[in-house]
C-alpha cells in the first residue's frame, strides 16, 4: 500500500489511475468477445461445447448443457448443514429487503373522464449470469427477480459450480445451464438449441462477460455496469487500523488485479498504521497472491487535510462501496451521493453487504455510481403508460395537439387527432378524401376557412 498526501499528491500515478478509471475495454478483449459471439450465433450448442472445453477444461455434449433437476437436488443434499442454513438466512434477508422495492400500478383521474396511469409488469424471461462458485451472486440476482414476479429465470454458470447448483435448487430454480464466460451471455441473448433466449441479462462477471453484455445490449436488456470490486474507506482514526486494513484486503482478494482498495483519512498516524496493518495481513493471508496485484495497481492510502476533504475526494472517486469509519457517521451521510453502497460505522464491514444483510451486492463500478444504482426489483419490472382520453377532453385540446404536430412537420400525427371528428362529431368540417382534409387547418394557420361541400351521409346512416 502506498501513502500519499493530498492535494499535492493528486498527480500520483495511482491516484490518477483510480480517478480516471472507467469501463474501457482493451481492443483485443472486444475483438475476442465479438468472435465468441459470432461462433455462438452461428453454431449454437456446438460452440458452447467447444468453448467450454477450451476455457473451462470440461468436455460436455449438447445434452449435458442443461443441469438435470436431480443433480441440482443432489448438490443441495450434499451441502453441509451450516452452509444450507447460511444460504437460507441470506436469501430470506435479501427477499425481505427487496420486498420494500416492489412497484405498483397506478391510475389517476385527470378530469373530463380522462384516466392516466402506469401499469407495472414484470419482465417475462430473465437470464442470470453467475461466476463460478459465487452462490451469493445468484441470490442477489434471482431473489429480486422472484420478488418482481418474473415468469422464467434461467441461470448460466461455469461447470462445477456445486454451491451455485445447491442455491438454485433452494430457490426453486430448475433451468440451470453449464455455460460460463462471454459465450453464456451470447447464448442467453440469441438462444441456442438448449438455451432459449431471454429478454434481459443480469449478474456480475469478468471483463469478458461485461464486454459481452455491452455487445448484446439492444438485442436484450442488461443490468448495470459491474466490473472489478471497489472499496474506499474514509476514517478519522477512531477505529482500529487493523479493521480498516482487513476490509481493504477483502476487496483486493477478488483476484482480477483491477480492484480498487483505498483509504482516505485526515490522520497521518492512522494512515501509516493502516499501511502497516495491510502489510501484516498480507503475510498471513492464504489468498495473498490474488490480492497483491490489485494492491500494487490500485492500493492507496491518502492523507487529506480535513475529513471534509476526504469525503469530497471519495465523492469524486464514486466507488462501488464506501465505509464510513468515523465518529457519528450519520452526520456525513448527506455529503455522499456518488457511491454504490455506504457502510456506516465500525461494525458494518463491507462483506456484510456482500453476503448477508439483504442489500444487493451487484453494484455500479468504474465510476458508474455517479449515475447507476444497485440491482433491485425495479430492474425486473417495466412500466407501461396508460392513456384513456375522453371525447370531452379531446374536443378541448385537439387543436393544440394538431398545432404542435404541424409545427414539427408531422402531418399524419395532426390528421390522426382530427380524424376523430367524423365519428365523434367534434369537427363538423371533416371532408374525407380532400387534400386539405380539415377545416381546422385554416383556423390553425390564422386563415379564413375555405369553402366546402356539405357532408354526405355515410352508407347506412
Amino acid at each position: 500500500m502506498k501513502l500519499v498526501r493530498y492535494p499535492e499528491g493528486r498527480e500520483d500515478p495511482k491516484l490518477r489511475a483510480i480517478l480516471g478509471r472507467g469501463l474501457e475495454v482493451p481492443l483485443e478483449v472486444e475483438e475476442a468477445v465479438r468472435e465468441v459471439g459470432r461462433m455462438v450465433m452461428e453454431y449454437g450448442d456446438r460452440a458452447l461445447v467447444s468453448l467450454t472445453e477450451k476455457y473451462d477444461g470440461v468436455r460436455l455434449s449438447p445434452e449435458d448443457i442443461r443441469m438435470p433437476e436431480e443433480k441440482l437436488r443432489k448438490a443441495w443434499e450434499d451441502a453441509d448443514g451450516e452452509l444450507k442454513e447460511a444460504l437460507k438466512d441470506a436469501a430470506e434477508n435479501i427477499r425481505r429487503f427487496h420486498e420494500h422495492q416492489k412497484g405498483t400500478s397506478w391510475f389517476v383521474p385527470d378530469g373530463d373522464g380522462v384516466v392516466l396511469g402506469k401499469k407495472v409488469v414484470p419482465i417475462r424471461r430473465v437470464g442470470v449470469y453467475v461466476p463460478k462458485g459465487l452462490a451469493s451472486s445468484l441470490l442477489m440476482a434471482a431473489v429480486p427477480a422472484q420478488v418482481a414476479g418474473v415468469d422464467q429465470i434461467c441461470v448460466c454458470t461455469p461447470p462445477g459450480s456445486e454451491v451455485v447448483y445447491a442455491a438454485a435448487y433452494m430457490l426453486g430454480l430448475d433451468e440451470v445451464y453449464r455455460a460460463g464466460g462471454a459465450q453464456a451471455v451470447f447464448a442467453m441473448a440469441y438462444g441456442t438449441e438448449s438455451i432459449p433466449k431471454v429478454d434481459k441479462i443480469v449478474g456480475p462477471g469478468n471483463i469478458y462477460v461485461t464486454e459481452a453484455k455491452r455487445q448484446v445490449y439492444g438485442t436484450v436488456g442488461v443490468d448495470l455496469p459491474a466490473g472489478p470490486s471497489e472499496l474506499v474507506v474514509v476514517g478519522d482514526g477512531t477505529v482500529p487500523a487493523g479493521w480498516a486494513a482487513a476490509d481493504i484486503i477483502s476487496q483486493a482478494e477478488h483476484g482480477s488485479g483491477y480492484e480498487v482498495a483505498a483509504c482516505l483519512t485526515p490522520s497521518e498516524d492512522w494512515a501509516k498504521e493502516v499501511v502497516r496493518e495491510v502489510e501484516r495481513g498480507m503475510e498471513v493471508l492464504p489468498t495473498a497472491e490474488r490480492a497483491r496485484s490489485a494492491l500494487e495497481r490500485h492500493g492507496l492510502v491518502v492523507v487529506t487535510r480535513t475529513l471534509e476533504e476526504a469525503l469530497d475526494l471519495a465523492e469524486e472517486i464514486a466507488p462501488e462501496h464506501l465505509e464510513l469509519l468515523v465518529e457519528d457517521p450519520w452526520r456525513w451521510l448527506d455529503r455522499l451521493r456518488s457511491v454504490g453502497a455506504i457502510f456506516l460505522g465500525p461494525y458494518s464491514p463491507e462483506p456484510v453487504g456482500d453476503y448477508f444483510c439483504g442489500t444487493n451486492h451487484i453494484l455500479p463500478t468504474g465510476g458508474a455510481a455517479r449515475f447507476a444504482s444497485a440491482l433491485g426489483v425495479g430492474d425486473f419490472l417495466r412500466e407501461v403508460s396508460l392513456v384513456a382520453y375522453s371525447e370531452e377532453r379531446l374536443r378541448k385540446v385537439r387543436d393544440k395537439i394538431a398545432r404542435l404536430a404541424e409545427a414539427e412537420g408531422m402531418e399524419a400525427h395532426k390528421r390522426a387527432v382530427l380524424a376523430r371528428d367524423e365519428r365523434a362529431g367534434l369537427h363538423k368540417g371533416f371532408r374525407p378524401g380532400h387534400q386539405g382534409l380539415y377545416v381546422g387547418e385554416a383556423r390553425l394557420r390564422g386563415q379564413a376557412e375555405p369553402e366546402r361541400e356539405p357532408l354526405r351521409p355515410s352508407r347506412g346512416a
